[in-house]
Order: C-alpha cells, then structure tokens, then sequence
C-alpha cells in the first residue's frame, strides 16, 4: 500500500451469514467460516486453504481442460471452472484478501476478478481490485473500482476509505473529506477512518484537529499504527520533537516495515543531534523503499541546514 501512511481496513471481508445460497453445501459453509477463523487468528495458510475449500465444493471444474481438482489450482482460471452456486463468489474476495496478505498479487487479483465475474454485483470484490490496482500504482483504475463498490453499496465503509485514499494522493483534499465525512456517518466508530481524517486535516496544516482525529483514533484501536504514524508527524510539524519521536517509535513496534516513519524518526533524531542513530533509520528505510533515496538525501540536508542556522 501506499508508503506514507497504511490504511489498514483495505478490504471489506465477506461475513459468513445463514441467508447465504440455500444450494451452498453445509461442507462449503463450514469450510467458508474456517476460513474466516484461521484469517481472524492471523493463520494465514490455513485460511487459504479453507477458502479453497469451499471454492471446490461449491464449483465444479472441468476435467477435460485440467486433470483432478487440488486445493492450489481450483478455480484459478477461469476456462477451467464452471460456477454452479453464486456463493462461489464471496469465498473468491475473502481467499482474495488472503492472497494479498501473503503479497501474492496476481494471485489476489484473479481471485477477485472471478469474484466479479460471478456475481458482477458483489460491492466487496470491487474494493479488494481496487486495493490491488492501488497497490501497483493504477489511480484512475483503482478510483473506477471504489466508484463502482459505493453505486452498488453506498454504505460500504471500506470503499469510502480507500476511494478518500486515492484522492488523497491525487490532491483532492476535499473530495477525501466528503468520502471521510460520508464514513463517519455510517460507522462513527471507525479508527481508520478517524486515523484518515487525520492525515488530511496534517496535510491541510489543520494541526490541532489532526491531533485530535488521531487521539480519537488510537482511543478506537490502540494497535494501529498509521495513528501514531499520523500524529507524530503532526507533533513533528508543530515542533514538539520528543512526542513526535515516542509515536514514531511505536509505529514501527506496531510495524516495523513503515518506511516514511523511519525516515521521520531518524529526522527527529538529527534534530536532537542523534546522527548515528538517525542513520540506522534511515538505512531501514532506504532497504524497505529505495525509490525514497531522493527524498531522503533533501530532507535530510535541510536539516542540516536548519542546525547551521540555530
């Protein structure tokens, strides 16, 4: 996801709920709320697995194209399956979002591009592409799939936090606000979209109230670390360098893989005349994006400059 702040909702999992297709197998419901458990446990392969599953049973494969189905390649492809229970769909997005997870991209996309084909109506699997295309840097495709999730479901919290995303990195402020604003209304309670709003009021200068919306974030989940991302950096701009250093640092507890978030706090670091442990930051940030050395080389001079003038 992007590198200056992750928005950890992404995606939008598809809930096991008794009012699924009445042909749906009991063994492929079973296998579905599996999934759903070994995902919300962090057993990664073990839901992928289960999902495969239940994709399985409640498909059928076509043997003449490719020999007996197996667990890695059921439903792949989509000259190789014929869907017999619409179902299939919403175990295609959850096994999609794991796929993600696990970094496999491709995988993830043909997972949700099945999901669509099936049901072409299923607001989820439009987020879960949408994700995928925002990932590989596709704005204009990934904004067309957000689009696409809120006309079907305008209450589908994950589509406005991700649509506000993309406009965020286009520059459209406002457009984000109205998509954070509409979030709130329907799911007050939500960190990320509080943590987002955040970012926007930090990027808009609005210091005080970006503080808050992070305050309010971390209240809502203590463990997400785009809030402490957020609000550090925030603390940063206002000059209040040690707070701003204690967020940082447990972003990185949180995730160690933030790669503007070292490169924040080894600034901060500098500031405090800490050089050498600035560039232990800024080495783990240049291994984790190099595509951030260009920047970091500017910042990092115009702290220098700024300790010249002191």
């Amino acid at each position: 996801m992007r590198k200056y702040h992750p928005v950890l909702s992404g995606f939008a999992l598809i809930l096991f709920s008794l009012n699924s297709q009445a042909q749906t197998p009991n063994s492929a419901r079973r296998f579905f709320q599996q999934g759903q458990k070994s995902f919300a446990e962090g057993n990664l392969e073990g839901a992928f697995e289960d999902y495969s599953r239940a994709i399985e049973i409640s498909s059928r494969l076509d043997s003449r194209k490719i020999g007996p189905a197996t667990l890695s390649n059921a439903g792949n492809s989509e000259d190789h399956i014929t869907v017999i229970d619409p179902f299939t769909a919403t175990a295609y997005t959850n096994r999609g979002a794991v796929r993600y997870q696990q970094h496999y991209l491709d995988e993830a996309m043909a997972d949700f591009n099945a999901a669509i084909r099936i049901s072409p109506r299923l607001a989820e699997a439009y987020v879960g592409r949408g994700v995928i295309y925002r990932t590989r840097g596709s704005l204009e495709s990934a904004g067309a799939d957000f689009d696409r999730a809120i006309s079907i479901n305008p209450r589908l919290v994950e589509a406005h936090i991700d649509r506000a995303d993309v406009r965020i990195e286009r520059g459209d402020l406002d457009g984000a606000l109205a998509d954070l604003d509409l979030a709130l209304k329907i799911k007050p309670s939500s960190a990320e979209t509080h943590s987002l709003l955040g970012w926007v009021r930090t990027l808009r200068n609005e210091l005080d109230s970006a503080i808050t919306s992070f305050n309010r974030a971390v209240e809502m989940n203590p463990r997400l670390a785009s809030a402490y991302q957020g609000r550090g950096t925030a603390q940063m701009k206002r000059g209040e360098i040690e707070s701003a250093i204690a967020d940082f640092t447990r972003a990185l507890e949180l995730d160690p893989d933030l790669p503007k978030t070292h490169l924040n706090r080894g600034l901060a670091l500098m500031l405090q005349g800490k050089d050498a442990e600035a560039q232990k930051d800024f080495e783990r940030c240049v291994a984790l994006n190099p595509g951030l050395t260009a920047e970091l080389n500017r910042r990092i001079e115009l702290v220098k400059k700024m300790r010249a003038d002191q």
